[in-house]
């Protein structure tokens, strides 16, 4: 489940490029900073709210469930966490060596750029998805609390 929906949430900046033509998105276009150098981008609200579901947090998901099937017991504490950064690590290490690939065919979109991203921000890239070792506990403890809205809201 994290894979697929992690890979749509990635997905929906690209598809409304294309479709727009335009590298800046409508809503988070607002919220553009500065580029630094060539090492973070002028989206990086966007590079961090996508990042932090697809490779980050799919990847912490995933190497949280590895850890677990591995041990036979689901992982709990710092050991969780651990598991999770390697999982992260390990999948945006393969997302950014596909990245890597593809920006070397230079392949341009309708808004006259490389459609993937440039060698000098997967360090950033890298950064992201050690800090979206958190993001499923965030997303549990939001659902969790939607849950237990909605049972108060039944009775």
């Amino acid at each position: 489940m994290w894979q697929i929906a992690g890979v749509i949430i990635y997905g929906i900046p690209a598809a409304v490029r294309f479709a727009s033509g335009s590298n800046v998105l409508p809503i988070l276009g607002l919220l553009e900073t500065p580029w630094i150098d060539h090492y973070v981008p002028g989206n990086l609200v966007e590079k961090t709210l996508v990042g932090a579901f697809f490779p980050g947090g799919a990847g912490a998901v995933a190497g949280e469930i590895f850890v677990s099937n591995s041990d036979g017991v689901a992982v709990k504490g710092r050991r969780k966490y651990f598991a999770r950064l390697g999982g992260a690590l390990v999948w945006v290490a393969a997302w950014t060596a596909f990245q890597f690939v593809g920006n070397q065919q230079n392949i341009i979109g309708p808004y006259g750029g490389n459609i993937f991203e440039y060698p000098s921000v997967y360090p950033l890239n890298f950064l992201i998805a050690s800090l979206a070792i958190f993001t499923p506990t965030i997303v549990y403890f939001a659902k969790s609390k939607l849950q237990n809205a909605c049972q108060k809201t039944d009775r």
